[in-house]
């Protein structure tokens, strides 16, 4: 009997082990890395492509972004105990030690950084390095030191596109930087939005991310506002450096005013509903502007 049960309990806590390590990849978070990779490549080879290079190119972006977020898991587990929002993430449950989060963080890192190197080129894999290190060991920390973290972690958040523009071309060309500038200038009214939200968790941990004074206020939405206005003209870019055409051009214009529109709300009533709209408004918006520049592309 006492076989039996020990027998039936050891695959189940394989599983929930398991499931634990997925969860520190921030799933999420990776596939949306992969997905904006993918999306410069496809940009950079206007169709042409090849697709055992795309695979080797999505999955190793996915494992090198699932590294980054299991070590800012792993220099974060005190503070991630802290706030509501992540205080049943598997190291400050207990549920994986800090010395299996570090094991599985290098083995991902180096399978990562192998496939892209084995399908890419050496520049690609130089910047995908670069933004493990910016994401991991700067940007990290610099959330408790205040709101530069955002512009820090702007950083390696718009490399994506970048990275599968020079998987495909192997250089950096003005058209990669668009296409780079887009998701940076982006990142802005969208981390902002979730601080704003998640302003007194935030303070529980010391984190320090909204602009101006750290506080919610009408500086803070002006802030929000200017940095989703920019998002138009940047929009437009592509297709007047015929990257992509005219309609994808309308759709881009579309979804900026309609982000722009939540940010004027939010300045006037600076409430946590607005800024909602905002956080929910940008992870809406790039999927839809990076889909409409490769089908207006393919077409």
């Amino acid at each position: 009997m006492i076989n039996t049960v020990k027998h039936i309990e050891t695959p189940i806590g394989s599983m929930h082990k398991a499931k634990a390590f997925v969860e520190l990849m921030k799933m999420r978070l990776s596939l949306l890395v992969a997905f904006s990779s993918a999306f410069g490549y496809t940009l950079a080879v206007g169709g042409q492509v090849d697709w055992a290079q795309l695979v080797a190119l999505f999955v190793g972006g996915w494992l090198v972004s699932g590294a980054s977020c299991t070590v800012n898991q792993v220099l974060e587990k005190d503070y991630d105990a802290l706030m509501t929002r992540t205080q049943n993430r598997p190291l400050p449950t207990n549920r994986l030690t800090i010395t299996e989060a570090l094991w599985f963080a290098g083995i991902v890192a180096i399978a990562g950084v192998s496939l892209l190197a084995f399908s890419t080129n050496l520049l690609t894999v130089s910047l995908a390095l670069a933004s493990m290190v910016l994401y991991s060991f700067v940007y990290t920390p610099l959330k408790r030191v205040g709101p530069v973290a955002v512009f820090v972690g702007a950083i390696p958040g718009a490399l994506p596109p970048l990275l599968g523009w020079t998987a495909a071309t192997g250089f950096i060309s003005h058209e990669a930087l668009i296409i780079f500038g887009i998701q940076f200038i982006w990142q802005f009214p969208h981390f902002w939005a979730i601080a704003w939200v998640a302003d007194e968790d935030y303070k529980k941990a010391g984190f320090k991310l909204l602009p101006v004074k750290g506080e919610k206020d009408l500086q803070t939405a002006f802030q929000i506002m200017t940095y989703t206005l920019f998002l138009i003209p940047l929009g437009l870019l592509p297709a007047y450096f015929g990257i992509t055409g005219i309609n994808s051009a309308v759709v881009v214009t579309i979804c900026g005013v309609l982000f722009l529109a939540s940010t004027i709300k939010l300045m006037k009533d600076q409430s946590r509903k607005s800024a909602l709209r905002i956080m929910f408004g940008s992870f809406l918006y790039l999927p839809i502007v990076q889909i409409s520049f490769l089908l207006d592309m393919l077409k």
